[in-house]
């Protein structure tokens, strides 16, 4: 290895990271902070500056926020264009975008840029998304919203960056209160969202409250178009009690009287673990909406659940500490190969977290997610670097084999370069009667948005766009009248719900139905004449 070499690799791993953005550094930008609570009006706020404004960005934590604050944009008349992973509406006169975070453009200029939900850049998975926008929003002024915990590390953030500053703080509009006692199912009124941790424990808490109540239900499953419906059925009345996972506490405008916690633990992928302030005081500013009630409560289902909520709320939220998780970008993923003399993309993103240093509060790291993938594409000897990259960044749910088996068949039809027409797995008709026909459906949808996607990145090969906008229309619908139908929905096994069990569920059926190859309509052997 000459000095030369050692130079640039030691040039390569000492990054200066505010300098990958070069435009953002043109522009002498200004940062704001709207920080509070739940309910202050921080993002309104942001919202009304960044309309006043000829151009500008909002930057969404969620697909569902994007397209809500599109649709808001344009009943005001105000030309604005839409871009997520599986969605791009333009208009050519918008001088406006509601994108998701990580389709933010660095190369467009714009006034005022609002990064929305600034606090997630402390998540383990996505919080990479707020660091790169924070850094290179390519906007005058940048409008940050959040919470309190992230006022440390945001201020960390201008001083590296050498950017002025200005903190607006915002309080809420109405108070919250805790119950002094706990309240049992039988006893809850409408208005009330009850919280669990877990798709199983909503659909049982469901199945429950039906006897004696129209129940919406909101979980990290379901997709977007589905939770829009659903919360709009509760917002209008047409159901009375929500039950919902912490995807509550995100986003969503939602008339809740009251919020009770069904248990005061989750599990975080890991282990179920107590919930912590900053959980608690998330979802419970989710109670007592401005303009629909004067006070929100907060309470539980269980004495001990009672406690815990009671203890975390008066806590003081965790404070974010540096460093700030940062992910390989593709330039750095080339230029690492170019120098480690392999295109292995698991051995490239293990060498970038191990040795890539940054000034800064930031570190490298490698998503479990994307090496997860990485090693399942290193396998594919002719994918290029380029592509296995991409694909590494794929958004699906690896443990859902009818997703994953999709995922394994794009992945081959990009390796030969195989035009791959859309085709759904099985036609949805009625309602499901079971959890796990839910479910299939569920995947069923992400695996549509899949495709999607890679028909924005590859349209030559995936090119079913609209056939695929129309399934994903048809699925939701399934999945909405499911719900919304207020019967009762047969348990999964556990072994059934831990392996997400393809066998014995709708969706086979009805394509071993119509597939007169399947292993079930098969003709059964003769038997031999004696």
């Amino acid at each position: 290895m000459n000095k030369n070499f050692k130079e640039q690799l030691s040039d390569l791993l000492n990054c200066d990271i505010k300098s990958l953005y070069p435009l953002a550094r043109e522009l002498n930008r200004k940062l704001y902070f709207y920080v509070g609570p739940t309910n202050s009006g921080k993002t309104y706020k942001a919202m009304q500056e960044m309309i006043q404004s000829d151009t500008g960005t909002y930057l969404a934590p969620l697909r569902l926020l994007a397209l809500e604050n599109y649709e808001a944009l344009k009943k005001n008349n105000i030309p604005t264009s839409l871009i997520t992973g599986e969605e791009e509406i333009f208009d050519e006169e918008a001088g406006h975008i509601c994108s998701t975070i990580e389709m933010i453009n660095f190369n467009l200029e714009v006034d005022i840029c609002v990064i929305d939900e600034v606090q997630m850049l402390d998540d383990e998975d996505r919080g990479w998304a707020w660091v790169n926008a924070i850094l290179g929003s390519p906007a005058k002024k940048v409008i940050m919203t959040g919470s309190v915990n992230a006022l440390d590390i945001i201020k960390k953030i201008a001083l590296y960056l050498d950017e002025e500053l200005e903190i607006v703080k915002f309080k809420r509009k109405n108070p919250l209160k805790v119950d002094e006692k706990h309240t049992i199912l039988k006893d809850i009124k409408p208005a009330t969202a009850l919280i669990a941790f877990s798709r199983k424990e909503v659909l049982a808490l469901k199945n429950k409250l039906s006897k004696f109540h129209t129940v919406s239900v909101l979980y990290g499953n379901l997709s977007p178009e589905v939770r829009k419906e659903e919360a709009k059925r509760f917002r209008e009345g047409k159901s009375d009690i929500l039950v919902a996972t912490d995807a509550i506490a995100m986003g969503l405008n939602l008339p809740i009287k009251h919020i009770l916690f069904t248990t005061d633990k989750k599990f975080d992928g890991k282990e179920k673990r107590p919930l912590t302030p900053n959980e608690v005081i998330q979802i419970s500013g989710r109670a007592g909406r401005y303009g629909h009630h004067e006070i929100g409560h907060i309470g539980a289902t269980s004495k001990t659940v009672l406690l815990h909520i009671e203890d975390m709320f008066t806590s003081p939220m965790k404070t974010i500490k540096p460093p700030v998780k940062v992910k390989a970008t593709q330039v750095q993923v080339e230029e690492l190969s170019a120098h480690l003399g392999t295109k292995n993309l698991t051995t490239i993103l293990k060498y970038f977290s191990k040795h890539m240093k940054y000034d800064g509060p930031f570190q490298a790291v490698n998503l479990k997610g994307m090496l997860e993938l990485s090693s399942m594409l290193d396998q594919k000897k002719d994918l290029s670097l380029d592509d296995k990259y991409m694909l590494s960044n794929a958004p699906i749910n690896t443990r859902s084999p009818l997703i994953l088996n999709g995922y394994k068949k794009y992945v081959n039809a990009i390796l030969t370069h195989k035009v791959t027409k859309f085709r759904l797995s099985s036609k949805t008709n009625g309602i499901a009667k079971t959890q796990l026909e839910l479910l299939q459906a569920e995947d069923e949808v992400k695996k549509i948005s899949l495709y999607l996607w890679l028909s924005y990145k590859l349209p030559e090969l995936f090119p079913d766009k609209q056939k695929a906008e129309l399934c994903r229309i048809e699925v939701n619908n399934f999945c909405e009248n499911s719900l919304k139908s207020n019967k009762r929905l047969k348990p999964m096994e556990n072994r059934n719900h831990n392996r997400r069990d393809n066998q014995n569920n709708r969706f086979q059926r009805d394509r071993n139905k119509r597939d007169p190859n399947s292993q079930r309509h098969r003709p059964r052997p003769q038997k031999r004449e004696k």
